[in-house]
């Protein structure tokens, strides 16, 4: 059994480090493992084991000839027999199928906004889920939805997990040592920086020591700007650090104290199971599956979504209490370790592709 991880790019996003952590994990487990990205590279690229097989198409457009059958040739040369593709790349891989009908296909859905499913364009993506051989869905909600809506012959919900990367810090991190909370999300709305930054001026006014530390990919848009004028017209440019993206991700975290996300809309976070492994304690809205993580009230604090005042709280009781904060660390890496391990969930996808 030989399988291709398919995704857009190699950007430092949720799904992009899922596809990678799968083409290096399932390297032990399955006859040759493979990773393509169709559109464009990025900062993961460094992260792919160089055991796996690796191509880049450069895909320019949505119906791109030349790349097609560029695939379609390295499929055939590689005898891959199942292929695994992340969010959009869905449509690609759809086409490649329709060459090669002996091919396994299976979609991975990670779509983020499972809070407004309503609002979700799925015309295309109706059409080609009747090739798709399996879907494996990042929450329960998605599943639900995939099981309704489409027309894939099997659905299973599979959590995502988290690996430990590169612990060498080379991002020079500002604030002080001890009292740093670090948010890992990319610039999108659904993120809700601004209810984060409204919620930490309130925190910085009683614990101007503190600092809040954001890694992410910035789109130059409109919802960057709103989130860098708040951070200049609040005077908060002293205790707020935005870094962009980063490759040493894991190392920043070791090098941080809190980790928050304050998301309007998510899926299984993998930044929560991040901040568990790098022993941090954890305040997340309670938005998609981030309760299937932070369980109870051992393992860290949930507040609504875009609810400043109850974020800034709870931030603030972590804050002012040590012994809680290192306890709701310890308990969420345990959680993590036994409930999202790397080995279970290789399993269960093996076991799925052997199914097939």
């Amino acid at each position: 059994m030989k399988v291709l991880q398919l995704i857009d790019s190699l950007e430092a996003g949720g799904a992009e480090r899922v596809a990678v952590n799968y083409a290096n994990g399932l390297f032990d487990y399955v006859d040759g493992s493979y990773l393509c990205a169709t559109r464009a590279e990025g900062l993961l690229k460094s992260s792919v084991n160089n055991a796996v097989g690796y191509l880049f198409l450069n895909k320019k457009a949505i119906i791109d000839v030349t790349a097609i059958w560029r695939l379609h040739r390295f499929i055939k040369k590689e005898g891959i027999t199942v292929i695994h593709a992340h969010s959009s790349s869905y449509f690609l891989s759809t086409l490649i199928t329709i060459l090669n009908p002996k091919l396994k296909l299976v979609w991975h859905d990670h779509y983020g906004k499972s809070e407004f499913l309503e609002q979700r364009p799925k015309r295309i993506l109706q059409y080609c889920s009747k090739y798709f051989d399996h879907i494996f869905s990042v929450n329960s909600k998605l599943k639900d939805w995939a099981s309704s809506q489409l027309k894939a012959k099997t659905v299973s919900y599979l959590p995502n997990y988290a690996v430990v990367g590169d612990t060498v810090l080379s991002t020079r991190l500002k604030g002080t040592d001890g009292k740093r909370i670090v948010c890992l999300a990319n610039l999108r709305p659904q993120k809700d920086h601004l209810n984060l930054l409204e919620a930490f001026k309130l925190v910085a006014k009683n614990n101007p020591d503190w600092t809040l530390h954001l890694i992410g990919k910035d789109f130059e848009d409109d919802y960057s700007k709103q989130v860098f004028e708040y951070i200049k017209s609040e005077e908060l440019e002293g205790n707020v650090f935005f870094y962009g993206r980063c490759a040493d991700v894991s190392a920043i975290l070791l090098a941080c104290n809190i980790g928050v996300l304050s998301s309007q809309s998510e899926g299984l976070p993998l930044a929560l199971l991040e901040y568990g492994l790098a022993k941090l304690a954890v305040v997340a809205t309670h938005v998609g599956e981030c309760n299937q993580i932070i369980k109870n009230e051992n393992t860290g604090l949930l507040v609504n979504a875009e609810d400043s005042k109850a974020l800034s709280d709870a931030i603030i009781n972590i804050i002012e209490d040590l012994d809680l904060r290192n306890s709701y660390a310890i308990e969420l890496t345990q959680l993590i370790k036994t409930d999202f391990s790397e080995t279970t969930t290789l399993q269960a996808i093996v076991n799925t592709y052997s199914r097939l």
